[in-house]
């Protein structure tokens, strides 16, 4: 049999994932992004124990290739700093393998294309459509037509894939939060001194992050208006945090407004009926476009990409597509509605919702945190796999 041929839509962290996951099982796999080429803008990025488990399935060890990574056990405070949840990174190493670990995105990324042949990625070659009504796939691209056996649908959440082959979907919905994003280089308030943890306030939330080499990740979101892009970032960020609990505001002083990344936060408004289409197969927020409130949307990424490689193994891949959708469907949609509830519950404004959100959160028996995180952690496993190809 000759050697099977991967299109991949998306060079993003669900679309390398794929990519060199169907590597590995023997695939030639071209992938086709539409920047000229890579960046290193971007943020932090959570590995939860599933997507380092779903690593390990394709043989990708992500903290040797990304660099080092970093503990990344969430405590939850309020704006005063008082603790209303405290994360144990023993505990959840104990429990899970391992803890959650942070990395540069870009440094993810890079290590992920790193492991591909030469030329495997195409900038500047945006997959325009797809003609596959006979079967046998071709990809049409800027720079030209791609004959494919599968085509991998991961061009992000505002996907023009799934706009065409599923035009009676509702599409995204606009959670009502805006979310800031960057990166502090090396400096006051490095990892050695700052503790990851996630600050829930009145309609707004602030995260901290520290990676490798004594980066910051910050994250911050709010309920604004969707569109709303303030004149001075600098003097909004002070103004909503700036009085928050330490190390926030000396962090916040040392922002670079020109890099930080501001995104409205958006989730499908409804779930996809199946994530393939003939031999196309959609993955990460292309299939499944889910708020950040879990950390979950690169993770089941990850997990997509593992499962996707491992079915396409088989003689039957329309078959093998079919398994796909049935293994993933059900947990990816679990997760984008639980998603869409937590951030409801973290940006509530008034002050008695706030109350019993904290005091919620405070009271919860520890068995039932630890089995709201059993759910995601523990919930990746590979399908049994189909009749292999010959």
């Amino acid at each position: 049999m000759s050697q099977r041929h991967a299109v991949v839509a998306g060079a993003g962290i669900g679309g390398l994932s794929a990519a060199l996951a169907l590597h590995r099982r023997g695939w030639r796999v071209t992938v086709c992004e539409r920047a000229d080429g890579p960046t290193a803008a971007g943020a932090g990025i959570v590995l939860a124990p599933n997507a380092l488990r779903a690593f390990d399935t394709i043989g990708f060890d992500a903290t040797r290739a990304a660099g080092r990574a970093v503990p990344a056990a969430m405590g939850l405070r309020r704006p005063d700093g008082r603790l209303l949840s405290r994360a144990d990174t023993a505990a959840l190493a104990a429990r899970y393998g391992r803890p959650p670990l942070a990395v540069h995105r870009a440094a993810l990324a890079a290590a992920l294309a790193a492991g591909l042949p030469g030329g495997t990625v195409r900038y500047g070659a945006a997959v325009t459509a797809v003609d596959d009504a006979d079967g046998s796939p071709v990809v049409r691209t800027a720079s030209g037509d791609l004959e494919a056996d599968l085509v991998v649908a991961a061009d992000g959440i505002h996907s023009p894939l799934r706009r065409h082959y599923f035009p009676d979907h509702p599409g995204l919905r606009h959670s009502g939060e805006t979310a800031w994003r960057t990166v502090l280089p090396a400096g006051p308030g490095g990892p050695a001194g700052t503790a990851a943890a996630e600050t829930w306030g009145r309609g707004e939330r602030f995260g901290i992050v520290p990676l490798a080499d004594g980066r910051v990740y910050l994250y911050a979101t709010a309920v604004v208006p969707e569109g709303y892009r303030p004149a001075d970032l600098r003097r909004e960020l002070l103004a909503r945090f700036g009085a928050w609990h330490d190390p926030i505001p000396a962090l916040l002083e040392r922002i670079d407004p020109a890099a930080v990344l501001q995104h409205d936060l958006y989730d499908l408004a409804a779930p996809l009926p199946r994530y393939h289409r003939g031999r196309v197969a959609w993955l990460g927020d292309a299939a499944h476009a889910m708020t950040p409130n879990l950390g979950q949307g690169a993770c089941q990424a990850i997990e997509d990409a593992a499962v996707l490689a491992h079915l396409a193994d088989a003689r039957d891949l329309p078959a093998a597509l079919a398994a796909y959708s049935a293994a993933r469907c059900a947990r990816t949609d679990a997760i984008r509605v639980r998603a869409r509830r937590v951030g409801r519950a973290a940006a509530f404004s008034h002050p008695l919702a706030r109350a019993a959100r904290d005091l919620a959160v405070r009271v919860t028996p520890a068995r039932l945190a630890r089995r709201a995180l059993d759910d995601l952690f523990d919930g990746f496993a590979l399908p049994a796999a189909l009749t292999p190809a010959a």
